[in-house]
């Protein structure tokens, strides 16, 4: 667990001030460096000791089969897989001939360091060779934001106590031997070698491999280009075979001298263009980045984060520790994101190969939402990339028997992947994740061409879906049967609550569209009845309800099942779907994650206030959050029905879900919707923020921990600061004209000449809900956030007992 002494509490860093080996693999998670398009994990610079070798380029995937005991119609033939592709950061170091290799000799120091606003990850070394020969390395390494093909490193070399003759071999490296995987179906399957060998080259200082993969037919180009600074004219040679390619450079150094090396590698893919053309593109983009310069690619990259935090920066005041884990959660949810450019956005990012590299639900359910209002132009490639794939969708939806188009659960190129339906293909409810996030993006940014060109035919292929897939009962009310909602442990039941609920905003958003893009709904074959139909069903969805316990029903009859035996279940028996059979948790009332109690926020106007106190205490008692997306959904919700200390607990669980590694995988890649969650849980939460159409509101209060919360935003092409202190809030307009928003409820002005000040009105918090044994979140107490740097606290979560 990263939660020793080596981490470091500081608001716009994550440092690691000594090595461990036994956390290597979360280390490299976290210090993780990508743009959406290229991503780096933070392996050390010389390539061994590692936990898990990792360069990806998004989109890039193998297929591999997947196995079925027994055929069924309609299943996937095959699997998809990212692949770690030709690895360009290795700088392999011999002093005296001897490997640099922290595990032999003696380690003096070592310190990593990412830092949030320059988007660098720093690194200082001192170490002792085992024939006593000290040198300091340092290195700094990033990937682009602006120039989307493109990493590089500068790393140095200094003789300390004597003179050493170095070698320095910078290397491209394609098909590396990578672990192998775990039996956790979380984790990713591997695939040896699967990159085949079509071109190398070595000329100069430049160096080039292109591979493409076995199965996929993908081409894959790598080219680096090194400048090298040192004493006395350092010798520099160049080799090349079909899975390598190296530079290497000989110096002697006396004492205190330094050998540098700049080294700028390029990466381009490509399905459909000819090898000549893939060649052509990445010596282009490496000719570009060698000509900004290694000073002018840190000064763009330092540009770009300037203006992101301007948008986007959120400041906690009281929690240190939350206060970093914020900001180094919006730092990785843009790394995923910003250059991803008609590509998904998967859940681990591209950090790691956990769920094979796959996109979910969880990306326009919580990505996006903080995308929305901090990187907008980031969702709607987001969103042009599920577009790109509405004619896989459309296929799927006629293989089902279906009209319009039912997207994958989980997929890289637009093909489902999931080999289990009851948890993959069931969950239909990705459809109406995508539409809503379509509607919030629209609305957000006033993007007409948007809407018109690429969000329309994702409303009404989505809309036409729910139609065909629903039923209408004798009293006319609209049911959707036999899916699986957000809540993996209730599979296959009918009138799933959050489904139903997201099913009519689809419904009704697909019919305000093509009201406003009539002739776009025209060429859809959109027709006056076809709307009306949406409008209809959207007011007729079945919402289950025990009159019995005066409860909605996560689904029909949810309420009836018998409840899990959490008395008998055991700490070590989470997460229950790695210790118990699925035939056994789909008949209790258990449930995984925030199901019902996520759709009281993304359809917060179905319930009442009264209807989502008794809900989310009943549901608080069910809910084991073997999940990392449920936290969130708990703290916002927790926040609203006015349990402000169990929504700090879930909201500081949600925030250092990978950097005190709570679900014990964070080796595998990094929690990217649980990372957005924790601004979800703050905003939202304790901000009390809510976007409905073109209103904005919020409902602000503080748990007693904290001093202060201020979060920035752009919406309807305004920037907005938002100040929470415990009795008042500060509303501030950093750009843009004159706004309505809502506060508790009563409408108020606010303009760029003034803030504007209001009261937060006084509650008494009513008796906190129980939670299962075992699950009960950590409780986090003033006394246990840091109030300063220093070594990071492991009581984010504890599974506890009575």
């Amino acid at each position: 667990m990263i939660v020793d002494d080596s981490y470091t509490v500081e608001p716009w860093a994550l440092s690691e001030t000594s090595l461990d080996l036994a956390t290597l693999p979360q280390s490299e998670s976290v210090f993780a460096l990508s743009n959406g398009h290229v991503g780096w994990r933070g392996n050390l610079d010389e390539g061994e000791p590692h936990g898990l070798p990792g360069t990806y380029l998004n989109g890039c995937f193998e297929f591999h089969p997947l196995p079925y005991a027994e055929g069924g119609y309609g299943y996937p033939e095959s699997g998809q897989s990212v692949i770690n592709v030709t690895n360009g950061k290795t700088v392999r170091l011999l002093v005296n001939d001897e490997p640099f290799d922290l595990r032999n000799g003696h380690l003096h120091s070592h310190q990593r360091r990412l830092d949030l606003r320059s988007g660098l990850l720093h690194r200082t070394t001192t170490w002792t060779s085992p024939a006593g020969c000290t040198v300091k390395v340092r290195s700094t390494r990033m990937v682009s934001f602006t120039q989307r093909t493109i990493a590089a490193v500068s790393y140095e070399v200094q003789a300390v106590d004597t003179p050493v003759r170095i070698v320095l071999q910078s290397e491209l490296v394609a098909n590396e031997a990578l672990p192998t995987s775990s039996g956790d179906p979380r984790a990713a399957a591997v695939l040896a070698s699967p990159l085949e060998a079509e071109e190398d080259e070595a000329q100069d200082t430049r160096l080039r491999l292109i591979h493409c993969t076995r199965g996929s037919r993908l081409r894959v180009a790598a080219a680096a280009e090194h400048v090298v600074q040192g004493p006395h004219e350092p010798r520099v040679t160049s080799e090349s075979s079909a899975d390598v390619a190296r530079l290497t450079v000989i110096s002697t150094l006396a004492q205190g001298e330094s050998l540098q090396l700049q080294k700028f590698i390029a990466y381009g893919w490509s399905g459909t263009r000819s090898l000549p053309a893939v060649r052509d593109q990445v010596e282009a983009a490496l000719a570009a980045a060698k000509a900004t310069g290694w000073q002018g690619l840190v000064d763009e990259q330092r540009r770009y984060l300037n203006t992101f935090w301007a948008r986007a920066d959120v400041e906690v005041e009281g929690d240190t520790q939350v206060q970093q884990a914020v900001r180094f959660a919006l730092f990785h949810v843009l790394q995923a994101g910003a250059r991803a450019e008609q590509c998904s956005i998967p859940a681990k990012g591209l950090t790691g190969t956990g769920y094979d590299g796959h996109s979910f639900w969880d990306t326009e359910t919580f990505v996006l939402p903080l995308l929305t209002y901090t990187s907008p132009s980031a969702v709607a490639e987001a969103l042009r990339w599920r577009h790109a794939t509405l004619p896989t969708a459309r296929t799927r939806a006629r293989e089902l028997g279906l009209r319009g188009a039912a997207f994958p659960w989980r997929t890289i190129d637009g093909a489902e992947c999931s080999a289990y339906w009851p948890a993959g293909t069931a969950a239909f409810h990705v459809n109406a994740d995508i539409a809503c996030a379509v509607m919030r993006y629209v609305s957000a940014t006033d993007d007409e061409e948007f809407e018109r060109s690429t969000g329309i035919d994702l409303l009404v292929e989505t809309a036409r879906l729910w139609v065909s897939l629903g039923r209408r009962d004798n009293r006319g009310a609209f049911h959707i049967d036999g899916v699986t909602g957000p809540d993996e442990y209730s599979a296959v039941t009918d009138d799933n609550i959050y489904t139903n609920l997201m099913a009519g905003e689809n419904l009704r958003g697909a019919a305000d569209a093509c009201e406003r893009h009539p002739g776009r709904a025209a060429e859809l074959g959109v027709d006056i009845r076809e709307m009306a139909t949406w409008r209809d069903l959207a007011v007729r969805v079945y919402m289950p309800y025990s009159d019995e316990l005066q409860v909605h029903e996560q689904n029909a009859g949810f309420t009836s099942r018998q409840r899990w035996d959490f008395e008998s279940t055991s700490p070590e028996q989470y997460p229950l779907l790695l210790h118990f059979p699925y035939f056994d948790i789909y008949r209790k009332q258990v449930v995984k994650q925030a199901d019902l109690v996520l759709a009281m926020y993304t359809c917060s106007d179905a319930f009442t206030a009264e209807q989502k106190k008794r809900n989310f205490a009943y549901y608080e008692g069910l809910t084991v959050r073997d999940s990392s997306l449920s936290a969130c959904c708990q703290a916002v919700m927790a926040a609203e029905t006015g349990h402000l200390q169990l929504a700090y607990d879930y909201a500081v669980e949600a925030a250092l879900m990978d950097l005190n590694d709570l679900e014990r995988n964070t080796k595998d890649g990094l929690h990217i919707a649980s990372l957005a969650g924790a601004w979800m849980a703050l905003v939202c939460g304790f901000g009390g923020m809510r976007h409905a159409g073109h209103s904005l509101s919020f409902a602000p209060r503080l748990p007693d921990a904290l001093k202060k919360l201020t979060f920035h935003m752009q919406i309807f092409d305004r920037r907005l600061r938002v100040e929470v202190y415990p009795n008042h809030s500060v509303y501030t307009l950093l750009k843009g004209a004159r706004m309505t928003l809502r506060h508790y409820g009563v409408e108020f002005e606010i303009t760029d000449s003034a803030s504007v000040l209001q009261p937060i009105p006084s509650e008494s918090p009513g008796r906190a809900p129980a939670q299962p044994l075992w699950r009960r979140a950590a409780e986090r107490s003033a006394a246990a956030a840091p109030s300063h740097a220093g070594g990071r606290s492991a009581t984010a979560m504890q599974q506890q007992g009575p």
